[in-house]
């Protein structure tokens, strides 16, 4: 094997550098700057009442995010048919968490993700699976829980105050354009996988020919090579397997939602605990990502924050609302920012290591 990376490698290397980090941090803090300055009001901001009750469901915030971390760890260990051990899969989990943050959310880490795990001595038919098994179970929890979502707290669901479906305006168009991409693709990669596998290597190789899909035509072909293989080894699975992987998949996007109710339990006064609005706030936090997901800055980085006001208006005071956001992506998502940046360095030292003991 090479001592170093070959040049496809380097330019994914190059994708998750430490530097990668300033852009969003820069974007997201930028925005949340922005919004202090032009809503900050000291009376609604001494509002907050930091004493026992805050700490104890901003704890709670922090803890269910560790558990989503777990839940995909536990994922990522199931898939790999138990290759990987529980650290393994927990550093695993912290790389693939800081490419996406780090790369436009339209794009996500899924390329990178197909590099680490490849470095990880998986097979290529394996890494494929594990990918393309994960793609399919994230859009089937989005398909399953959104309609659900909206057909039982209506229109509500995506924008405060609104009564009728044309109340929605642009978050309506916005939302269901992005459900039927994400049937659409979701369609194709399961009836590919389960139904017709040939099908779908000669769908792939075809995309991977298209000039809009330049970027991608690599990491296309490489999937449209092994999905054959793929199929075969995710059908023959038996019963239990796809238990876990949906649990811990379902798992993982839950405790994600819960933990923005918490953080605003913590930070709000007043807040009705009932079901109905826990539900409406859950399912807010849901459409919210469902709409970020085309965003063309890293991990969403202040498209995020401009968006959840408007989310939440209605249970939370505007001078609040930005100071919820802030604290929100603090224990969300610039905690991956800082763990990759201390991971990754070390893991690549131990990948080039590995492939300089091999060549000797």
């Amino acid at each position: 094997m090479p001592q170093n990376f070959t040049d496809q490698e380097q330019k994914i290397l190059d994708s998750i550098k430490i530097s990668r980090i300033i852009l969003p941090v820069f974007i997201g803090l930028g925005v949340v700057a922005f919004l202090i300055w032009k809503q900050w009001d000291t009376e609604i901001i001494a509002q907050i009442d930091w004493k026992t009750n805050t700490i104890f469901w901003l704890s709670i915030a922090i803890f269910l995010y560790v558990i989503r971390h777990m839940f995909y760890a536990w994922r990522l260990r199931v898939l790999s048919d138990k290759l990987f051990s529980w650290w393994k899969c927990i550093e695993l989990v912290f790389i693939w968490e800081f490419s996406s943050a780090v790369s436009p959310t339209s794009i996500g880490g899924s390329a990178v993700a197909l590099f680490f795990l490849s470095q990880e001595k998986l097979s290529a038919a394996k890494t494929v699976s594990v990918i393309v098994y994960t793609m399919i179970v994230d859009t089937i929890f989005f398909l399953l829980t959104l309609p659900l979502l909206f057909y039982f707290l209506g229109p509500q669901v995506l924008r405060p105050n609104a009564i009728t479906y044309g109340d929605l305006q642009g978050y309506g168009f916005s939302f269901w354009a992005v459900i039927l991409f994400m049937s659409s693709y979701g369609l194709v990669f399961f009836y590919g996988i389960f139904v017709k596998p040939q099908w779908l290597k000669r769908f792939l190789l075809w995309l991977s020919t298209r000039k809009i899909l330049k970027r991608f035509s690599k990491g296309l072909r490489n999937i449209a090579l092994d999905v054959v293989t793929t199929s075969k080894e995710i059908s023959q699975k038996p019963f239990s397997y796809h238990l876990q992987v949906f649990t811990s998949s379902f798992g993982a996007w839950v405790t994600r939602f819960l933990a923005i109710n918490c953080i605003i339990i913590a930070l709000v006064n007043n807040i009705p605990l009932d079901f109905w609005n826990q539900l409406l706030l859950y399912g807010r936090g849901e459409a919210m990502h469902t709409l970020v997901q085309f965003s063309p800055t890293p991990g969403g980085a202040g498209v995020t924050e401009l968006l959840f006001e408007g989310f939440y208006s209605d249970f939370i005071p505007g001078g609040i609302a930005i100071i919820v956001a802030l604290i929100w992506r603090l224990i969300t998502y610039y905690p991956y920012l800082l763990i990759g940046a201390i991971i990754i360095p070390n893991w690549v030292r131990k990948i080039l290591n590995r492939r300089r003991t091999e060549s000797i």
